[in-house]
């Protein structure tokens, strides 16, 4: 047929969900030969909700068309119901379709009623629209409590945010104050195409600081864990800092370090995280302000491309209180991530950097998807996205993995 659309006619069905009903619905459309101008289908659990909006030209007649739909869906044991859509009101549609773009990811351990009611709150305070809601968790088996599984979804948004800095306030203290993980990012074409990691070592991939761990040995724990904690919060100046933590290390013996590494506790999901983006043909780095010594030994455990952090220096098998090469600060840190990015041939937009300290602040502020993982609060507070409640995993769904493509 040609012509202009003459009449809009929204489809939407109801009802248990089975092979088939699609193609017996639309195979009706097609008799008729209308256009298909927009469609969604989502199926919970086995409930199907599909609908489809279709337009007819000038020499056609609606009202044959909806007779053999209903006909078919009474068959298909299924509710229809047909709305007319105005033409002006599917133009105002149509121009609609340049706003930008937005992914809402909220990440729990149980998701409840209230993670839901605060978070679209906000985002209709913020003028935006919800276009679609996907589930990237798998469902969670009655009666499993399920402690180390997650639930997750995502939402599409469409519209540019009233007030950016205060949604990404009003989003942390709906996570200070109900224990979920949200992340808003822009949805572009740099969202699925993340080739790069990189992570800070010490209370990011492993749950402690190894030069706390180091000073425990050699008797002077107390004061070493009081400069990093001191550092970490960006109180001190990490290199002066670190001069000082690692001068309290003279004399400690090479053997310590072995046994520290082979007693590393890593964080939870580091092992399925890395696991899955060595799978899907990640690069992985650590830049970490901690030592390679240690960082090379997690190197080998999880598969990690490349590493950048400190040399300690060991003579006749003892530590002797100094270091080799340059210290790896924050800037050290963001100068390395850009030469990876140069190396990887990718744009810093395909960099994912993850840290917890404020040494780490400048590689998350440079990298596309900067993550606050169980961060301080003036690291949290800054950062585009925190991770908080949850394993080192989770940042698969800010990629937008679903569980299914995860697997184990």
């Amino acid at each position: 047929m040609t012509g202009k659309i003459k009449e809009l006619i929204l489809m939407n069905v109801q009802g248990e969900d089975h092979p088939g009903v699609t193609a017996t619905l639309t195979a009706v459309l097609a008799e008729h030969n209308v256009d298909i101008l927009d469609m969604g289908q989502a199926t919970i659990h086995n409930d199907l909700g599909l609908g489809i909006l279709f337009g007819l030209y000038g020499d056609s007649v609606s009202s044959p068309i909806l007779k053999d739909l209903l006909f078919k869906a009474y068959e298909l044991g299924l509710n229809i119901k047909f709305t007319p859509i105005p033409l002006e009101r599917y133009a105002e549609w149509v121009e609609q379709q340049g706003k930008q773009r937005s992914i809402i990811t909220l990440m729990a351990r149980r998701l409840k009623g209230e993670h839901i009611a605060a978070v679209t709150k906000i985002i209709a305070e913020q003028g935006l629209n919800i276009d679609l809601i996907t589930r990237l968790s798998g469902r969670r088996p009655l009666g499993n409590d399920g402690e180390k599984m997650m639930a997750v979804v995502e939402f599409s948004v469409r519209g540019e945010p009233v007030d950016s800095t205060k949604l990404k306030q009003d989003f942390i203290e709906v996570s200070k104050t109900t224990g979920v993980d949200i992340a808003f990012q822009a949805d572009n074409i740099f969202r699925k195409n993340r080739r790069l990691v990189c992570f800070d070592m010490d209370s990011t991939l492993i749950q402690t600081e190894v030069i706390d761990e180091l000073a425990r040995r050699a008797g002077v724990y107390d004061e070493v864990s009081a400069i990093t904690e001191s550092a970490m919060r960006g109180e001190i100046d990490f290199k002066q800092s670190f001069q000082r933590r690692v001068a309290m290390l003279k004399g400690l013996d090479e053997s310590v370090m072995k046994e520290i590494a082979e007693n590393l506790p890593l964080t939870e999901g580091a092992e399925r995280l890395f696991r899955t983006l060595k799978k899907y043909g990640y690069k992985t780095a650590i830049l970490s302000g901690g030592f390679n010594y240690f960082g090379n030994y997690l190197k080998s455990k999880l598969g990690i491309d490349y590493v950048f952090a400190n040399e300690l220096e060991i003579v006749d098998g003892k530590l002797t209180g100094r270091h080799l090469g340059d210290i790896m600060d924050g800037a050290k840190k963001a100068e390395m991530l850009k030469l990876l990015a140069f190396k990887e041939e990718i744009h810093l937009e395909q960099v994912i950097a993850v840290g917890d300290g404020s040494n780490d602040l400048p590689m998350i502020q440079l990298a596309g998807l900067g993550i606050a993982f169980h961060a301080k609060p003036k690291v949290k507070a800054t950062a585009q996205h925190a991770i908080s409640e949850s394993g080192l995993d989770t940042i698969l769904y800010l990629i937008g993995f679903r569980d299914r493509e995860i697997g184990e």
